[in-house]
C-alpha cells in the first residue's frame, strides 16, 4: 500500500470516526455496557471472592483492579462487530460503497469510535474502584500508560470482533459468537486467580494467555513490580491480533459488500 494510499484511507477513517462518535453522543445508552459492566464485575468478584482467596477485600481489589481493566476492555471490544454488522444488514455499506473513500475507511472508523468507549470503561471502573479502597501504588505517568496500553489492546483485538460481526450473517449471532470466544479467554487467565492451582494443561495456557499477560503488566504498573516480561508478551500477541484479523477482516468485509 502507498503512502498517498495510507494516508487517504486513514483520513476517512478518522472521518468516520466522528461519526461513530456522533452516533454515541446521539444515543448515549450505547455506553450502558461500558458504565454498568465493569461497576457489577468489580462490586460481585470482590465482595464474593475476597475474603476467600485473598483473606480480605483491599488486598483481592488490588489484584482484581488490573485485570478486570483486560476483561472489560475485551468485553467492550466486541460491540465493534455487532455494530459492523447492523450497519450491513441496514444497508450503510451500500451509501459507503458508492462514495469517493477509502475501501478500508468503513471498518478502520469503527474500530478507532470505539476509543471512546474504552476511555469511559476504564474512567468509569477505576473511580468505583477508587471509592471501593483500590489505590495506585505507582503514580500518575503509570496510571496513564496502563490505561493506555488496555485501549490499545482493545483496539488490536478488536479487529477480531470486525471480522465476525462481517462474518456472520445477524447481530444476534456476532453477539453470540464473541461471547463464546471471550469468556474463556477472560476466565482462563489470572484476572481473578493465580495460576499456580490450575491444572497443568490450563496453567500453560493461563501463564501465555494474552489476558494473563496484560494483566500482569498492569499489576507492574500500578502496584508495582516487574514490567518487562508480561509487557513484552502483551506486544506481541497485540501485533499478532493485527496482523491475523485485519486482512481476514477486510477480506470478509469485501465478501459481504
Amino acid at each position: 500500500m502507498s503512502t498517498i494510499a495510507l494516508d487517504r484511507g486513514m483520513r476517512h477513517g478518522f472521518s468516520l470516526a466522528w461519526r461513530g462518535i456522533l452516533k454515541i453522543r446521539k444515543n448515549p445508552e450505547q455506553l450502558m455496557d461500558v458504565t454498568l459492566a465493569p461497576i457489577i464485575f468489580l462490586v460481585m468478584f470482590t465482595y464474593l471472592f475476597g475474603g476467600a482467596l485473598a483473606g480480605n477485600t483491599d488486598a483481592y481489589l488490588q489484584m482484581l483492579v488490573p485485570g478486570i481493566m483486560v476483561m472489560n476492555i475485551l468485553q467492550a471490544s466486541m460491540t465493534a462487530g455487532v455494530q459492523m454488522n447492523t450497519d450491513v444488514s441496514k444497508g450503510v455499506f451500500d451509501r459507503f460503497r458508492s462514495m469517493p473513500i477509502a475501501r478500508s475507511a468503513p471498518l478502520v472508523g469503527a474500530v478507532l469510535a470505539d476509543i471512546v468507549r474504552y476511555v469511559v470503561c476504564i474512567v468509569v471502573l477505576l473511580v468505583v474502584a477508587t471509592i471501593m479502597g483500590f489505590r495506585v501504588q505507582t503514580g500518575p505517568a503509570e496510571l496513564l500508560i496502563a490505561a493506555a496500553l488496555t485501549i490499545l489492546f482493545g483496539l488490536c483485538f478488536c479487529w477480531a470482533s470486525v471480522f465476525v460481526g462481517m462474518l456472520l450473517k445477524t447481530p444476534q449471532a456476532v453477539q453470540g459468537m464473541m461471547f463464546v470466544l471471550i469468556m474463556p479467554l477472560t476466565f482462563g487467565s489470572n484476572v481473578f486467580v493465580g495460576t499456580s492451582t490450575m491444572p497443568g494443561w490450563l496453567k500453560a495456557w493461563a501463564d501465555i494467555s494474552p489476558v494473563s499477560l496484560l494483566s500482569d503488566a498492569l499489576r507492574g504498573l500500578l502496584n508495582g513490580g516487574a514490567i518487562a516480561g508480561p509487557l513484552t508478551g502483551s506486544l506481541i500477541w497485540m501485533a499478532g491480533a493485527v496482523a491475523v484479523f485485519f486482512p481476514l477482516a477486510m477480506w470478509a468485509y469485501r465478501k459481504r459488500v
